[in-house]
């Protein structure tokens, strides 16, 4: 019996060693995430990122996933773009049998327009999901935030409130919730872990800021 413990001991004790290790190689800034952590989603999301990262201050594994799922997953780029004539640089269409290359000028700066949802309402446009000058994604949101919008789908800007016989302007006529977002598709995206939205918010983190017009404008966001 004390044999049997010695071992489950001994064990667990060498893998405790290797979790700091690895975490030191991770912290380590002469080592990149992707040695660390070859052949896997992280690594083909540093791959895939079409932008530069700011690393400073994050953790390498999030970000190289959530390269991973906002780019070769979700490719959120599609529509937090302001849309195909200017989602790829000249030459860079792949739609147009092209090598793809993103345009990093407009790369997750919002601006599609989806049009309306009912003849007469507001148009829907993507938002700007980059980072301001705080450092935090979608424009300064905390990530309790950013995981109440992923989950919920809460609206947190309430830009197109629901009509009332008091707001008759800029607002979605029922059934049509104003406090929910319409058009982005977070039924699907509350079913993510809450390590896979802390990865993605950790990636939105890390890549530049694209600077947007004054509030209430949904491409509002500041980087200076």
């Amino acid at each position: 019996m004390r044999s049997k413990q010695y071992w489950i001991s001994a064990i667990a004790v060498v893998a405790f060693a290797a979790i700091v290790i690895a975490g030191k190689f991770i912290s380590s800034p002469r080592v990149q995430a992707q040695d660390v952590f070859p052949f896997s989603p992280v690594e083909i999301g540093y791959k895939t990122a079409p932008v530069p990262l700011n690393l400073e201050g994050k953790n390498p594994y999030y970000v190289g996933l959530g390269s991973y799922l906002v780019n070769d997953v979700a490719s959120c780029d599609d529509c937090h773009s302001a849309g195909p004539p200017t989602q790829f640089v000249p030459g860079g269409n792949p739609y147009f049998g092209q090598p793809k290359k993103i345009n990093p000028a407009t790369y997750l700066g919002g601006g599609r327009d989806f049009g309306a949802l009912a003849t007469g309402g507001p148009h829907i446009i993507s938002r700007n999901l980059t980072p301001d000058y705080t450092g935090l994604p979608e424009g300064g949101r905390t990530f309790s935030e950013f995981y109440e919008i992923m989950t919920t789908g809460t609206d947190l800007d309430h830009l197109h409130p629901t009509c009332t016989a008091t707001i008759t302007t800029n607002c979605l006529a029922p059934p049509f919730d104003g406090d929910l977002l319409q058009i982005m598709p977070w039924p699907s995206y509350m079913n993510l872990t809450k390590d896979d939205l802390r990865a993605i918010y950790e990636y939105l983190s890390a890549i530049p800021c694209i600077a947007g017009p004054p509030a209430p404008s949904p491409l509002n966001n500041v980087c200076e």
